[in-house]
Formats: C-alpha cells, sequence, structure tokens
C-alpha cells in the first residue's frame, strides 16, 4: 500500500486529493495546524468513512514554520509520495502579512524539501505552484516557459518555492514536481476567495439573510476550473518516471463580472442591484489577466479538465443555495 502525506489536507485541494488518494488504495497522512477552533470540516466526512472501512487517513499536528517537527514527522511516516498544498494562500491577506507569508509559504517549502533530504526518505514531492507567479504577464498564454513577473508578496513566495523544488530536483536527484494551477475553485472553496465569496452571497440574498455584498476589481480575468479536476493532475505527476513542471489549467479566461453574471443569472437575478465596490478589496498591484496553456500536462500526463466554466459556477450556486437552507430546484434556471 502506497503512503502519501498531505501538507493543507484541510483545504480544498487537500480534501478532494485526499478523496482521491483514499480511492486509489493509498494510505494517507496530513498535517494540519494546531487550532483553538475545528478546521476540519472539509475532511471530517472522509475521516469517518476512511476509519468505518479501516484506518487509512491519519491526522498530525504541525506547522510550515517547524523544521524539527517536519523532520520527525518524516522520519515517521516514510511516505511514497508528498503532495505540499500548505500554504498563506490568499493573496489580498498577503499585502497585510508579507513576512508570514514569506515565512510559511516560501521558506516552509524549504524545510519541507530539507526535511526530504536529511532524512533520506526516497519519497515524490509535489510542489503547489501557482498562476500568480506569472503576474504582471509577459505573454499569453502562459506556458512553463512563461516569464515570471509576481506582483504580490505571496507570488514571490511561490516563487521562491517554485525554484527551490527545481534546485531540489537538479542538485540531488529528487523526484519534485511543480504544479503551476490557474485558479480553481468548488463548493469547498473558502468564503474569502471571490468565486465562493460570490455564490454564498448570492444563497443569502435568497435566503433573506442580507442584501448586499461588497467586491474589488470585477474586472480581472483568470483562468477557473474544477478543484476536483485539478488534483489528479497533481497524482499523475508523481507517477511519471521523473519530475518536471506543468500547467494546469482550461485555456479560457473570464470575468470576475461574467462570474457574476453566470450565477445570478442562474436564478433570474440582476447582481447590479446587490454589489457594492469596495477599495479595501482591491490590491495594491493588480494581475488584470491570467490564462494558461495546459498542451503539456495534456500530453505527457494525459490530463484535460472534465468540468467547464459554466458547469463549475452552477455547481458552486447549488452547494451554496443547499448550505443556505434553499432548494436548488425551486430556485435554479
Amino acid at each position: 500500500m502506497k503512503r502519501a502525506l498531505i501538507t493543507g489536507i484541510t483545504g480544498q485541494d487537500g480534501s478532494y486529493l485526499t478523496e482521491l488518494l483514499l480511492e486509489k488504495g493509498y494510505e494517507v497522512h496530513g498535517i494540519m495546524r494546531r487550532s483553538s477552533s475545528f478546521n476540519t470540516g472539509r475532511i471530517d466526512h472522509i475521516y469517518q468513512d476512511a476509519h468505518e472501512e479501516g484506518a487509512r487517513l491519519f491526522l498530525h499536528h504541525g506547522d510550515l514554520s517547524d523544521a524539527s517537527g517536519l523532520n520527525r514527522l518524516l522520519r515517521k511516516i516514510k511516505p511514497d509520495e508528498i503532495y505540499h498544498l500548505g500554504a498563506q494562500s490568499h493573496v489580498r491577506v498577503s499585502f497585510d502579512m508579507p513576512e508570514y507569508t514569506g515565512d510559511v509559504t516560501g521558506l516552509g517549502t524549504t524545510r519541507l524539501l530539507d526535511s526530504i533530504l536529511e532524512s533520506g526518505i526516497p519519497t515524490r514531492f509535489y510542489q503547489a505552484s501557482s498562476s500568480e507567479m506569472y503576474g504582471k504577464v509577459q505573454q499569453t498564454p502562459q506556458t512553463e516557459l512563461t516569464p515570471f513577473y509576481p506582483r504580490s508578496p505571496y507570488a514571490c513566495a511561490k516563487v521562491y518555492s517554485y525554484w527551490m523544488a527545481v534546485n531540489y530536483r537538479e542538485a540531488y536527484g529528487l523526484h519534485a514536481s511543480n504544479g503551476i494551477l490557474f485558479n480553481h475553485e468548488s463548493p469547498r472553496r473558502g468564503e474569502t476567495f471571490v468565486t465562493r465569496k460570490i455564490t454564498r452571497a448570492l444563497g443569502r440574498i435568497l435566503a433573506g439573510e442580507i442584501q448586499e455584498f461588497y467586491l474589488g476589481n470585477l474586472e480581472a480575468k483568470r483562468d477557473w476550473g474544477y478543484a476536483k479536476d485539478y488534483v489528479e493532475a497533481m497524482w499523475l505527476m508523481l507517477q511519471t518516471p521523473e519530475g518536471d513542471d506543468y500547467v494546469v489549467a482550461t485555456g479560457e479566461t473570464h470575468s470576475i463580472r461574467e462570474f457574476l453574471d453566470e450565477a445570478f443569472g442562474l436564478v433570474g437575478r440582476d447582481w447590479r442591484e446587490h454589489v457594492r465596490h469596495d477599495p479595501r478589496y482591491n490590491r495594491p498591484t493588480e494581475v488584470d489577466v491570467l490564462i494558461g496553456d495546459p498542451t503539456k500536462a495534456r500530453e505527457r500526463l494525459g490530463w484535460k479538465p472534465k468540468v467547464g466554466f459554466k458547469e463549475l459556477v452552477r455547481l458552486m450556486v447549488e452547494a451554496d443555495l443547499r448550505l443556505a437552507g434553499l432548494d436548488p430546484e425551486k430556485w435554479m434556471k
């Protein structure tokens, strides 16, 4: 039985990846930060199911700022594969907490890579890289060869982590891969991220809980895919003979305004009656357009997205209507 270790297991991607690996017969170990409040909502159902079938999911307290703790965990677990998803991952927050973001999102990767080296465990490593690394884009669409131009502390930390993974691969022969994932969403997306903020607010508006909500720049364009599709690409990267770097994207771009049109259009509402602009949500330096070219992932991994933009928005709206206590069939077109 293969053994996998996931940092950031309690996040959106961590939960979908856990489900995928358990389906494939893995024993899965996850690192989670100690918190005074429960933060396992996305994986509670998986944990319960996994233990009813025989324990194959194990959670460990740990932190990416604690090198010795990471080292101990690696020696204890001895994973065949490591999926490094943990980070301070909110771009806007990274402007308010640049040092913390650099420590966790950037140096956290180095601590993990060095723990692999120190422990001598033969493992394969996945680094969650980000389309935000392209920032002020130098080429459209963005490929694995497009130069990075990060426009936030989060993106700068991710560029550092990307090159550390490349360096450990080339210097020490580590099977390390960077997945340059473009925006990927789902009903499990955190509520502070713009897509989920929109669908969550829509449910609350229809339930009569609120009448308006606030957003920043509506013209920013992103390449949005479905998180459940994207974690499959992560797994495929670690099944290849050698580590490499891959763009994971849909190849389509849509603005936040288009997302609003699609989401509110599903219930016959005009978002302009409910959305207010708040300049506090604008980034000091904006990334205007991101669109990825997933050709390499398609040709070498056999991966392609299954869920398109409209279906993704529908999935998220349906889930958030249910969360608001509403029946999607009664409200949606």
